[in-house]
């Protein structure tokens, strides 16, 4: 992965923190982005070296083509982008509020279209790249109080693959990876009881999405399916 450009967004959350971490022992060019600028920050100070940091607001079109930008501004390319970024609510279908679906739709599927689409177009120019959606478990099996969450994560699926169609020809690869339950903040306000405890760290996650990064050229890891041995879907 020497001085590939990696574009990590949700850079501060669990995976995206573990996979930032495993990527600063490595020659690549990272690109860090969330939405909390201070939160960015501090992550910056624990890497070695300098990486380019951009607070970005995924659910805004405006600025997640700002961060294309100054990606392109900074380095001339774009070789990955980890989509990490992400939001959960899980609750009985008739407790759902407008809000709810909004708030799922805006985060998981829109955020994560915007991010895909304006990288794809610079991947496509340079006929190369490599898009990397962390779906989760939800966006392939369903779960009781997921209707909104997977409503989206689905969604993501749905035009990843419709998206991977048009560009394997421009030689952009896309992988998917199908995480069960992972011990990350993402879990800090649901109200699901849950045994985080026997949930996947965020390190397996980020390990896996390392190994697709790290496979010969040729090869594409299209889908990751990890989940912990205690809740298993088949």
């Amino acid at each position: 992965m020497k001085d590939q450009v990696i574009v990590i967004v949700g850079a501060t959350g669990g995976i995206g923190s573990a996979l930032t971490h495993k990527l600063a022992n490595t020659e690549a060019k990272l690109v860090l982005a969330a939405r909390d600028a201070v939160r960015l920050t501090a992550l910056a100070s624990e890497l070695p070296g300098s990486n380019l940091t951009v607070p970005c607001d995924i659910t805004d079109p405006q600025q997640v083509d700002a961060l294309i930008e100054k990606v392109i501004a900074e380095f001339g390319q774009i070789d990955v982008l980890v989509n990490a970024a992400g939001a959960g609510i899980l609750k009985p279908y008739n407790n759902l509020e407008p809000d709810d679906l909004e708030k799922m739709l805006d985060v998981n599927l829109k955020g994560s279209f915007y991010t895909t689409q304006a990288a794809a177009k610079e991947m496509q120019k340079r006929k190369s790249g490599h898009i990397c959606n962390v779906i989760g478990i939800l966006g392939k099996h369903s779960m009781a109080m997921a209707a909104a969450y997977s409503a989206s994560k689905f969604g993501v699926v749905g035009f990843s693959k419709c998206m991977a169609e048009e560009l394997k020809r421009f030689g952009v690869k896309f992988t998917l990876f199908y995480f069960g339950g992972v011990d990350s903040p993402f879990w800090d306000n649901v109200s699901l009881k849950v045994d985080r405890k026997k949930m996947l760290s965020p390190e397996t996650a980020a390990n896996a999405i390392f190994f697709a990064l790290s496979a010969e050229p040729q090869a594409v890891p299209m889908e990751i399916n990890i989940q912990p041995d205690n809740h298993l879907f088949f």
